[in-house]
């Protein structure tokens, strides 16, 4: 199969999270049928090794993807379909250079389709860097054909719950809706005097109102409310959460899927390699920071080897209703991926 039609294939399956299972069955079939050792591991992953090398190199990606089906179809040599960028578009690129450059006696690489990196979970993740202790690692990510991530901001999560005796609205007792804007108004209030000298995104706190839910049964007034908070490097989680905490006045408030920020270095081997598979390409190489997260957060801070995010496409299409991907960068970065295996 060549690297179109496996991306093709692969986009054709829609595999929003915790739905993954039909497309990590469709991309174990399809390395199994280029020679890799191909299965699925205990966590859902789709995992290939390709090689049997004592140095390892990962290539993590995720497989799940955005919910919201994507209609797959090829037009003006463009690939649309949910997650021909985020990022079965990486994923592909990754076993087809694989393929490209074969097995090596001195090398073993670990293509991964990771689930549930959507969802906050990142069940796929989580499990994969307690099996391996890899030399290089890359991460599936769009940045472009030409361009290197080196990191991504942290998250964390906000739920806030609030239950009050009702009351009439001509009292002077707030009601708990109002208990709720006014820690949501703290919480923004806290991130623009961190920001306040801040110029580039990826340097700012970054808070995001992702739902309210209110009701009552005539007697008690609730209100449920989740903040999503993206924290910069220099900022850790725990000093987000204990500012935060200050601003709570008799509600629960509980943080969940807490992923610090992280951000790679760039004088290593794998970087030199890329900047030199981009330039032999005939592009012109440049670094990236992204304001999102990713499962380099994860894996970076355990793993702590050279490591970068790559792959095709425009990430500003990740989860629109325009996803797609130019199937003429995704080949670019197939090239580039293959020169930087070959010279690791």
């Amino acid at each position: 199969m060549d690297a179109v039609a496996l991306l093709q294939g692969l986009v054709s399956i829609y595999s929003p999270s915790q739905k993954e299972l039909d497309a990590v069955n469709y991309l174990v079939a399809q390395m199994n049928a280029l020679g890799f050792r191909a299965y699925v591991d205990d966590a859902g992953n789709a995992v290939g090794i390709f090689g049997e090398g004592a140095r390892e190199i990962v290539l993590l990606g995720h497989i799940d993807t955005f919910q919201g089906f994507i209609e797959p179809r090829v037009e003006a040599g463009k690939l649309f379909g949910r997650g021909a960028v985020d990022a079965k578009g990486c994923l592909a690129t990754f076993v087809s250079a694989c393929a490209r450059v074969g097995k090596r006696d001195d090398v073993r690489f670990v293509v991964i389709g990771a689930v549930e990196e959507e969802c906050a979970t990142s069940k796929g993740a989580r499990f994969a860097v307690t099996q391996y202790a890899p030399e290089f690692c890359i991460i599936g990510e769009p940045s472009g054909w030409d361009r290197i991530t080196l990191g991504y901001k942290g998250r964390v999560l906000v739920d806030y719950k609030l239950e009050k005796a009702m009351t009439h609205t001509a009292s002077n007792s707030r009601a708990a809706t109002e208990e709720a804007v006014e820690f949501w108004n703290r919480v923004t209030e806290y991130a623009a005097e961190f920001n306040r000298d801040k110029t580039r995104a990826v340097d700012k706190l970054d808070p995001s109102l992702r739902y309210v839910r209110t009701d009552d049964d005539g007697f008690v007034d609730r209100v449920m409310m989740r903040i999503g908070v993206r924290v910069p490097v220099g900022l850790t989680i725990g000093d987000v959460e204990k500012e935060i905490g200050q601003f709570v006045n008799g509600a629960r408030v509980e943080f969940s899927s807490e992923e610090e920020p992280f951000r790679a270095e760039k004088n290593n081997a794998l970087v030199r390699a890329f900047l030199g598979a981009i330039r032999a390409e005939g592009g012109a190489p440049a670094f990236t920071l992204k304001t999102g997260t990713a499962d380099m957060n994860i894996v970076g801070p355990i793993w702590k080897c050279p490591i970068v995010a790559y792959g095709p496409g425009d990430s500003t299409l990740d989860h629109t209703p325009n996803e797609h991907l130019d199937l003429q960068e995704y080949e670019r970065a197939i090239d580039v991926l293959s020169r930087v295996l070959e010279n690791l």
